[in-house]
């Protein structure tokens, strides 16, 4: 969950502002986010901060005056160990991998207990029981002593800076009740409960093992993302030398030499040569791309066929792989409403919960139960009314559902867009861009009337230029299979186009004699000349996407600036109602107007025009190709072309507040029902440890269903 804080007045401007990374490793709840920020808040000078619990690491804007030790020192005196991260340093440790020896050690310890358990409950007496009761202390100490661990840590840490946290009542009931059984067994008592104390252990650490597993698997997907770009390239120095350059030192300008099977280092235009790629790491098709020279590739692509020279355009954070690694690092991470009511219910469940058993110890002693009953009711209140169900309800579902769509070719920036998307009524979409592709592509007739001889020539002289019109010709002839002819004294005219020799007959990829928009002509010497129209074709599954938009309730309708005729064309192509000539104030009160009528907007653009209506409407989407406004102000990106993105991301959202809102059904209805029959003697601590245990486990296994999400 990443949280911003603003400390108001002593906001600093942000071009005086510094930021330090400091990884937080004893975070693992909302209660311990808003703890991190009032810590924070504190420090006179800090801006703002970012928590991200997914890598347990806190994003601090402040001022010069404000120096590392200082936030470091604020942290610790809230209860929480930090240390700066370097951005070149390795990736934190697994959260999961540091529970899962203690998950073992509560897990093996509570079963040879319950064994000894069965012998008292079945009747054993006299010495029979005692020997049960010391052979499970002995067993269950040492096990409780080094599972515990987690919480004992986390509770001192609170508890010596005069805070609390969850882990302090949990500390207080596993503490108390090991102590009443170790009195049990030496005084001869009837009852211990040191299987009752390991279970709660034990489903404490699994519920917290399974949430940090999901936090590090969607830490690792963005650590094998950038994994995906090559270490490093053979770099083309001006005097044809060639030296390796590891992908940090690599800057825009430099040539890489890439040869078949290596991944790119970093982003650029190929110079020399033409090959095919694969970016299904990237845009999740995995059909491969033909490019040639002039065409933009990116770092994390595989070249598959052919060596090619690759002028870097952006190196290090600045590719496109890193962008998208940043998108991933954000998912799953704001504060939606429902993050909102766990953080408020965490604060106050640390005074209520000891309110509760102090109550009901007091209430039980007024009323004539011994100070044994009673202290055995208060554990039993403490250890039931653990919030940890309530704690994971909604970012373990989040980090889930991220996950799944970034699967399906959908990046979550603002997990608060799961909720705002999954509330949307209406779609907006623009044209150029986003309803099409907005590129060139060849009419398939004409391309089917060339001969194989003249698609071949075609071909050499399209993939020799750098005009849009020949790049789209190229790349449609090799996706078709076609192999280029060698050509002689191949030549490009500004402004008419390209043309060579074949045989000692000319031929040419010129401008048409007649005015034709969006055409070109194939001009071969003795044959008539072809003309190849061009469009810019709708995206792929679109009329697909639209129908399954409609099956759930979202009609959709086209907002786009382009002029009447293009987007009439369009909206007879999908069927869709469209208003054309829109300026962005244009846009903006469209969505202001549908807003006014209750409907909760969609809007779907690309453009640096449709920026603003990207920020104002309920929820957004753009595709990869948008401009960096577009891709800034939107809470999804989808880099692949099929538009099935929108009502996978749609489909996704819904699901995933449905599970939320179970989650909080089972958490809290498991307290209103649990915690009146603990105060009222009814539950021991053992029954205590297996409801409040088995209550997270089954929210951590209800949100696990949302990993086919977006399918």
């Amino acid at each position: 969950m990443n949280a911003h804080l603003q400390t108001g007045p002593q906001s600093q401007p942000s071009e005086d502002l510094l930021e330090t990374v400091l990884v937080v490793p004893g975070m693992h709840c909302a209660g311990c986010m808003g703890k991190v920020e009032g810590a924070l808040r504190a420090v006179e000078g800090v801006a703002s901060a970012r928590v991200n619990l997914t890598a347990r690491q806190v994003r601090v804007s402040h001022a010069g005056s404000v120096t590392t030790p200082r936030i470091v020192a604020a942290l610790s005196g809230a209860g929480f160990a930090s240390q700066p991260r370097e951005d070149d340093a390795a990736p934190p440790l697994s959260a999961a991998r540091a529970l899962f020896a203690p998950l073992a050690v509560a897990a093996f310890a509570a079963l040879n207990v319950m064994q000894m358990s069965v012998g008292v409950w079945n009747g054993a007496e006299g010495a029979t029981r005692e020997m049960f009761h010391l052979l499970s202390a002995l067993i269950a100490v040492p096990a409780i002593a080094y599972s515990g661990m987690p919480f004992f840590r986390s509770a001192w840490g609170a508890v010596r800076n005069w805070r609390t946290n969850m882990d302090v009542p949990i500390t207080i009931g596993v503490t108390l009740a090991t102590a009443l059984s170790l009195y049990e067994t030496f005084s001869g008592g009837h009852t211990a409960w040191f299987d009752g104390v390991l279970m709660l252990l034990f489903f404490l650490l699994a519920g917290r093992t399974l949430d940090a597993m999901m936090r590090d698997r969607a830490r690792a997907g963005v650590d094998a993302l950038m994994r995906q770009a090559a270490p490093g390239a053979l770099v083309v120095g001006r005097s044809g030398t060639i030296e390796w350059l590891a992908a940090r030192d690599l800057v825009p300008g430099m040539v890489m030499r890439v040869a078949a099977g290596e991944r790119l280092a970093a982003d650029g235009t190929i110079s020399a040569g033409a090959s095919r790629f694969d970016r299904s790491l990237l845009t999740g098709e995995s059909a491969a791309i033909p490019a040639t020279q002039g065409d933009e590739v990116l770092a994390g692509t595989l070249n598959l066929d052919a060596p090619v020279d690759v002028k870097v355009s952006r190196a290090g954070k600045g590719t496109a792989l890193a962008e998208i690694a940043r998108l991933m690092e954000a998912a799953g991470q704001s504060r939606s409403a429902y993050v909102r009511i766990a953080d408020r219910a965490s604060k106050l469940y640390a005074p209520a919960v000891h309110t509760l058993a102090l109550v009901s110890g007091i209430a039980w002693l007024v009323m004539g139960a011994g100070w044994h009953q009673s202290l055995v009711i208060a554990i039993s209140v403490l250890i039931i009314t653990c919030p940890c169900a309530i704690g994971l309800a909604v970012p373990v579902a989040q980090v889930v559902a991220s996950g799944a769509l970034m699967k399906q070719g959908v990046m979550v920036k603002d997990a608060t867009a799961l909720e705002r998307m999954a509330q949307v009524t209406r779609l907006l979409i623009d044209k150029t861009g986003t309803l099409t592709l907005g590129r060139p592509v060849p009419d398939t007739r004409a391309l089917d009337a060339l001969s194989p001889e003249a698609a071949a020539i075609a071909l050499s002289l399209a993939s020799n230029s750098s005009h849009p019109l020949s790049r789209a010709l190229a790349e449609a002839l090799a996706q078709r299979g076609v192999t280029a002819l060698p050509l002689e004294d191949i030549a490009e005219i500004a402004g008419h186009g390209m043309s060579g020799t074949r045989a000692g007959c000319k031929v040419a990829l010129r401008r048409p004699d007649a005015s034709q928009s969006m055409a070109t002509a194939l001009d071969i010497a003795g044959e008539p000349v072809r003309l190849i129209t061009f469009a810019d074709a709708l995206r792929p599954d679109c009329a697909a996407a639209i129908a399954r938009l409609k099956a759930m309730g979202i009609e959709a309708s086209i907002l786009s600036g382009d002029n009447a005729a293009a987007v009439a064309m369009i909206s007879r192509e999908t069927g869709l109602m469209a208003q054309c000539a829109a300026s962005p104030a244009d846009k903006q009160e469209a969505i202001a107007r549908l807003q006014a009528a209750g409907e909760r907007v969609l809007m779907a653009g690309d453009g640096l025009n449709d920026g603003p209506a990207l920020a104002a409407a309920h929820a957004s989407i753009a595709p990869g190709s948008a401009s960096d406004v577009g891709r800034h102000a939107s809470d999804m990106v989808f880099p692949g072309e099929s538009l099935l993105a929108l009502p996978r991301a749609v489909a996704a959202s819904r699901r995933t507040m449905a599970v939320v809102r179970q989650n909080f059904v089972l958490a809290i209805g498991y307290n209103l029902l649990a915690v009146p029959l603990a105060m009222a003697g009814y539950l021991t601590p053992l029954m205590a440890a297996a409801a409040m245990s088995s209550s997270s486990v089954i929210v951590v296994a209800n949100s696990l269903r949302l990993a086919r999400a977006a399918r």
